[in-house]
């Protein structure tokens, strides 16, 4: 297994959807995504907390293989957010969100991590997401993460990490802001010119639809009776995509594919429970056995 350094957001979450209610519990980009890639590999997490995260917090983390080496802890508060979800939870109001101690973060990567294979820039600032790649060493594989706040106000910053990643992974409204295309397809072919080889698109409770060398994949969500929280699906779908590319043997086309599915399994765990809840009861044999649902939702036999 070759290790995933991660740089991003820990946080400290408030939720509200109409199933039910969870305040001030872990979370952020940089948390849901290394809890969902250690279960394949292990994670090298850059970030900042401050000294209000404290050692309940960290427990978050506790049994995995999760290396915290690069968290820092500086005074002030940690990154706060709280968001309301309408009844069909595609629909969300951010309450507040108070940046605190992240406002001024730089990610100082320690001198162990700079030679990790994978690299995973979760959405922070494009300038945030340079300096990391001015600080390691000849990367395997790079992904990263972008909204649309850096797509409309960063655009030239943005356009020097595409430069620089072999993967983007966003939603399709990104995807159309991003290219200008309102077709998905064009959209894809017109930011794989950017940089990126590879483009995976999330697509919420429509799926996900990857686009590489040689083709597209796409993959459905899978049907759920218990949705609570969609709270960090998309980070932890990224986790779980790059998890299992760096467990894989080879970065192959079959190994990406699997790679989605995996994705899919862990952001499907995810929302079945509010904030983290889910992921951190997950087992493996749990996930082996979501792998085999999505195999046979989506089988057919050829005409």
């Amino acid at each position: 297994m070759r290790p995933i350094l991660t740089v991003g957001s820990v946080a400290f979450d408030s939720i509200k959807t109409p199933f039910g209610e969870t305040s001030r519990v872990v979370g952020g980009a940089a948390t849901y995504f290394a809890i969902a890639a250690s279960s394949f590999t292990n994670v090298r997490l850059v970030g900042v907390v401050g000294e209000d995260f404290r050692e309940e917090h960290v427990r978050t983390f506790a049994g995995r293989p999760i290396d915290l080496a690069g968290l820092q802890r500086v005074p002030g508060e940690t990154f706060r957010w709280k968001g309301e979800y309408k009844f069909d939870l595609n629909t969300r109001e951010t309450i507040y969100t108070y940046l605190n101690v992240f406002q001024d973060f730089r990610p100082i990567i320690p001198e162990g991590y700079r030679s990790t294979p994978f690299v995973f820039l979760a959405n922070i600032h494009p300038s945030l997401q340079l300096e990391v790649l001015d600080q390691v060493k000849a990367p395997e594989f790079v992904a990263a993460d972008t909204m649309n706040y850096w797509i409309e106000r960063t655009p030239d910053e943005l356009d020097k990490v595409l430069k620089r990643v072999d993967a983007l992974i966003i939603n399709d409204a990104e995807a159309r802001e991003l290219s200008g295309e309102p077709n998905l397809v064009k959209a894809t072919r017109a930011i794989q010119q950017m940089g990126p080889r590879l483009l995976v698109i999330k697509r919420g409770e429509y799926g996900v639809l990857m686009a590489r060398e040689g083709g597209f994949f796409a993959a459905p969500a899978l049907p759920l009776e218990a949705v609570f929280d969609p709270t960090g699906a998309g980070d932890t779908f990224a986790g779980g995509f790059l998890g299992y590319l760096a467990a894989a043997p080879k970065i192959t086309s079959e190994a990406m594919t699997q790679a989605i599915i995996a994705g899919s399994a862990m952001a499907s765990f995810a929302v079945e429970d509010f904030g983290l809840e889910r992921l951190l009861r997950l087992t493996k044999d749990q996930v082996v056995a979501r792998f085999a649902e999505f195999k046979r939702l989506t089988h057919f036999e050829a005409l």
